[in-house]
């Protein structure tokens, strides 16, 4: 892509731009950018959500400028305040340097781990004197910080609010200035943050960075954003099966924009499919999305599995598990299989009636399985294990 290309599919895609002008003359001024994005290191899991900004950077990434992604290790110790109605639990400096390795295994999916800057903001703020905090502290007011939707509603309903949070929009604007980023991406949930990050480049005599925040991809409900803790997301990581599986739950209301944010299909394309035949244009997308994390066999393989699993029958190439041969109870053979975390946990899921044996269900936790070479134990609609005893 050109650079007028990039710049026009971040304006239509984007929903604020700081400044459009700025923006667009950085672009065109032939210099090879510093590009930001900070990631949250206290959730390591990527998902589609996370890949509407990642794939945005993968193209400014290819126009040659540099992405430098800010794990938040020192920050995460705080935990990001934006949009929380209490103080959130803070990490250990160990469990953010974990998380963080995880993630950019993951964001090796969409850019080029090669050209993609990595660093930690412990490197800076860690070796900040207390001096060096009242220094930052003075650059803001309380009355500024408080314009924060979350912070001011936390106060109005007399929710605790830590000091150490209030600090968190100034530690991360920080992180421009260490950096001398010349441009900041996000979520909208972060505008707040990133507009920080502008106003102290410019208290520090640097000059203040574009800042371009992008929706936050409604998750599978269709109601919240996507997010691992509410279930209703799509993992970058997770196994073709389940993901072309869940592709397939995306409302119609909301599957144009699921094209246009997380994938590289033409509008012409996907839209023909929609009017075409709505169905049709869902086992398009699955496919899509598969075939990105996956590649092209997976996602004709996980096609295959899905249509086998709608009509009822049990899928290829299931995972496989050698007991004795000798009887053994249901329960112990649901865990024994993996598709529970405890006996209690697999009674619990006879009983709901989660439990399948070669696809016909089971709800007696007294059953027996003897004199049979395998069968097929199943969770669900996308969880099959075959027992083999030997």
């Amino acid at each position: 892509m050109t650079t007028q290309e990039v710049f026009q599919i971040l304006k239509r895609d984007s929903i604020s731009i700081f400044s459009e002008e700025g923006l667009k003359e950085k672009l065109e001024s032939g210099k090879r950018l510093k590009i930001k994005l900070g990631a949250d290191p206290s959730r390591p899991d990527l998902h589609l959500g996370h890949s509407v900004v990642l794939r945005k950077l993968k193209m400014l990434q290819d126009l040659g400028h540099e992405i430098i992604f800010v794990i938040g290790d020192f920050t995460g110790m705080i935990g990001d305040p934006s949009g929380k109605s209490k103080t959130r639990k803070p990490l250990t400096f160990e469990e953010t340097r974990r998380n963080g390795k995880t993630y950019m295994d993951q964001v090796a999916k969409i850019l080029d781990p090669e050209k993609t800057t990595i660093v930690y903001n412990s490197d800076w703020l860690g070796k900040m004197t207390f001096a060096d905090v009242l220094q930052l502290a003075g650059k803001y007011t309380v009355a500024r910080i408080m314009e924060r939707d979350d912070f001011a509603k936390r106060f109005a309903e007399n929710q605790a609010i830590g000091v150490h949070e209030m600090l968190y929009p100034l530690m991360q604007g920080y992180d421009s200035v260490a950096l001398h980023a010349d441009i900041e991406v996000g979520g909208s949930d972060q505008t707040f943050n990133l507009l920080v990050g502008r106003e102290l480049q410019r208290d520090y005599g640097q000059a203040p960075q574009e800042v371009i925040t992008f929706p936050l991809l409604p998750g599978l409900d269709g109601v919240e954003k996507m997010s691992k803790s509410l279930d209703n997301y799509i993992g970058v990581d997770e196994e073709p099966g389940l993901m072309f599986e869940k592709a397939m739950k995306v409302p119609d209301t909301l599957i144009e924009d699921y094209f246009r944010l997380t994938t590289d299909m033409a509008e012409s394309e996907y839209k023909s499919l929609m009017a075409e035949d709505i169905r049709k244009a869902h086992f398009a997308y699955a496919r899509e999305i598969v075939r990105m994390y996956h590649g092209e066999q997976a996602a004709d393989e996980a096609e295959k599995r899905y249509n086998e699993v709608a009509k009822g029958g049990i899928p290829q190439n299931i995972a496989t598990v050698t007991l004795p041969k000798e009887p053994i109870g249901i329960i112990a053979l649901v865990a024994a299989a993996g598709l529970a975390p405890s006996n209690s946990e697999a009674r619990r899921l006879i009983q709901g009636g989660g439990i399948k044996l070669d696809n016909k269900q089971v709800t007696d936790t007294k059953l027996t399985i003897e004199g049979v070479d395998e069968i097929v134990v199943s969770k669900g609609k996308n969880k099959f294990v075959k027992v083999i005893f030997a």
